[in-house]
């Protein structure tokens, strides 16, 4: 049945498969699915079989794709919707971030760095009209944390359900509550 579902997918899909083939960010759209694919379990597939799997299935994935396509995606996203209840508004996105049961999310960040890990109704957003996070490199949040204002999120960073971060996060840490503290501070070495 799923193979029936992927034929059918990549019919319906068909110009997002030559978008994700020749757009010009097709570089972090290509990161993207290796990193889905690996985090699913389904890294045995190439790239372009890999993509069809990812928007039979994924809504959330479709968001990320729609956000790499830009404006072009206005003309080909009736054909796929992406999940409504997930916004992404950060001007910019390292490659490789997964996004776990997108519903109710909103990435609103400076920056996101590469290989991120963000899970349900997480807010990362601004605390008035200009200040945002900036998330670096290899962050994790889970269920239902805020980021807000201007805060940095350090690489490697676990940021823990329900957590409300309101300050600056060094490398390697672990923080959970209201507001957010560390509770763990990992070897970089040991990661």
């Amino acid at each position: 049945m799923k193979r029936i579902i992927v034929l059918l997918t990549f019919i319906r899909c068909f110009p997002h498969v030559l978008l994700f083939l020749t757009h010009k960010n097709k570089h972090l759209m290509n990161a993207d699915v290796i990193r889905w694919l690996e985090v699913i379990e389904k890294q045995n597939q190439d790239a372009a079989s890999g993509f069809v799997y990812l928007m039979a299935f994924f809504p959330e994935f479709r968001n990320l794709f729609y956000y790499r396509a830009g404006r072009l995606k206005h003309f080909i996203s009736f054909l796929c919707p992406g999940m409504s209840t997930l916004f992404i508004n950060t001007p910019e996105i390292g490659p490789g971030l997964f996004i776990q049961h997108g519903f109710s999310t909103i990435i609103n960040a400076h920056s996101v760095g590469s290989n991120c890990w963000i899970n349900q109704q997480v807010t990362i957003g601004f605390s008035n009209k200009t200040d945002r996070p900036t998330l670096k490199d290899n962050v994790t949040v889970y269920a239902g944390a805020k980021i807000i204002g201007n805060v940095v999120v350090g690489n490697n960073v676990i940021v823990g359900a329900n957590a409300v971060v309101v300050k600056d996060v060094p490398d390697n840490c672990t923080v959970v509550g209201v507001p957010a503290r560390i509770i763990k501070v990992r070897d970089p070495n040991n990661l």
